[in-house]
């Protein structure tokens, strides 16, 4: 059991997404110290070389994957557990959790990097857009002309809404320490090793299956958050919200497809659709087709807008839930 009750950890959560609103990721923290993230990057890293054997059979390398991923998870559970309660015991010490909470809430470090590919239009033009967005995603941006480039930053911002904000506030919510711990190593499993390549298509798989399961409800709720946020930018929440409903399992991903999609209508853009990673090209259908498939700059903007929007309207939500369990 978690050291705090359900109201408290959703006042704790609350106060998180106002840290890390108001905070975010300062550079001059992270560049002296290592962000958290990396040390559960470091141990699957390890894990991965020593366990995933080139010589092994597909069978043997699912099974080490999977004894990866128990291991892992239950020790970021453990390290989770081993936190918050040490800081219970002490008078005060629970201040400290939202401001632990807040490190692995992404809102507004993502704010800041689709920001910065709206800049790298205006300072360097498309070539400079480009560089920018190549930060958070992962296609080949040399393909991206202007429409595809903003059409890649707002997939970006509907996406890690989901998986960088929206699913580790719920963990919290639910788990408090231990589950955000537990989610943020399975989120960054899952993007290490959770590849269908040859070395990791059998240990990365509980990985991959795992990831999908723990960030369905959150997609889902994301989807909800956008949609009702569209009209801070003109939309309508029945759009978006029909849009979701019709496009969310056109999407390769289980859960990708709930926030790209209610973003897509929110904007009455079309986002997803054909696209080169590396020599690879995924021929997806567009989500949202009818819609404008001429994304621009000022899409981008948008997009920031329906964040900031459905990130407030998320503190609220918390706020209610918390409200209406001490009535």
């Amino acid at each position: 059991m978690t050291a705090f009750s359900l109201e408290a950890r959703l006042w704790l959560v609350l106060a998180a997404i106002v840290i890390d609103a108001a905070i975010g990721d300062p550079d001059w923290i992270w560049r002296r110290i290592p962000h958290p993230v990396t040390w559960f990057g470091a141990l699957i890293g390890a894990f991965d070389r020593w366990l995933n054997r080139d010589s092994s059979g597909q069978a043997l390398r699912r099974a080490m994957g999977t004894f990866t991923i128990v291991v892992l998870v239950t020790l970021a559970w453990a390290a989770g557990l081993l936190i918050e309660r040490s800081l219970a015991r002490f008078d005060h010490g629970f201040v400290f959790v939202p401001v632990i909470g807040s490190v692995f809430l992404a809102s507004r470090s993502l704010y800041d990097h689709v920001d910065r590919v709206r800049q790298s239009f205006a300072d360097g033009g498309l070539r400079a857009a480009r560089k920018a967005v190549s930060m958070i995603v992962g296609r080949d941006p040399d393909s991206l002309d202007e429409a595809g480039v903003s059409r890649a930053a707002i997939e970006s911002t509907a996406e890690n809404f989901s998986d960088g904000f929206v699913a580790p506030a719920l963990w919290m919510a639910i788990f408090g320490l231990p589950g955000l711990f537990a989610y943020k190593l399975i989120n960054t499993a899952d993007s290490m090793i959770g590849h269908r390549t040859a070395r990791h298509e059998a240990f990365g798989w509980a990985a991959a299956r795992l990831d999908d399961l723990v960030n369905l409800p959150a997609s889902r709720l994301s989807g909800f958050l956008i949609a009702m946020a569209a009209p801070f930018v003109g939309g309508t929440i029945k759009q978006s919200f029909l849009v979701m409903l019709d496009d969310a399992g056109k999407h390769r991903s289980p859960n990708a497809g709930w926030p790209e999609a209610a973003m897509a209508g929110a904007l009455d853009i079309a986002l997803a659709g054909p696209r080169r990673y590396g020599e690879r090209i995924v021929d997806d259908p567009f989500l949202n087709d009818s819609g404008r498939h001429d994304a621009s700059v000022n899409d981008i903007k948008r997009a920031s807008r329906v964040l900031f929007a459905a990130t407030a309207l998320a503190g609220v939500l918390v706020a209610i839930i918390a409200l209406w369990l001490l009535s």
